[in-house]
């Protein structure tokens, strides 16, 4: 099961969560490739979780590569832009996975819980 890879706290206690995707260096068909498989990404819809991302590349770039790996992800967006999707999506938490000190930042801006991609165990 792809979620057995998440850190014990990601998804918490069931409650309804907006997960974003940081790309590069994040997900595993990011450019330098991260640690999160598509699988984690597509188990956390699957669960009724909102999922999506908030990265450098542009809105188009986003889309297709989502697209190309079979995700149906439900925003996308720069990460300067997280306060928008917290307010287009009610829910009880939100979480931004990200590899980098702005990830970070922008996460902790839009008060999101920020996980780092590392956190997550890549055997």
């Amino acid at each position: 099961m792809p979620l057995s890879r998440a850190p014990q706290a990601f998804l918490g206690d069931g409650r309804l969560t907006v997960v974003s995707f940081d790309i590069d260096g994040t997900m595993e068909f990011g450019d330098p490739p991260g640690p999160i498989p598509v699988a984690l990404a597509q188990a956390v819809a699957d669960l009724g979780h909102v999922i999506g991302s908030g990265s450098d590349r542009t809105r188009a770039d986003q889309s297709n590569l989502w697209a190309a790996h079979g995700v149906d992800v439900r925003f996308v967006g720069g990460k300067h832009h997280l306060p928008e999707v917290r307010e287009r999506f009610p829910a009880e938490r939100y979480v931004h996975i990200g590899d980098t000190d702005v990830d970070q930042h922008f996460a902790r801006v839009a008060d999101f819980e920020f996980f780092w991609s590392y956190q997550f165990d890549a055997d």
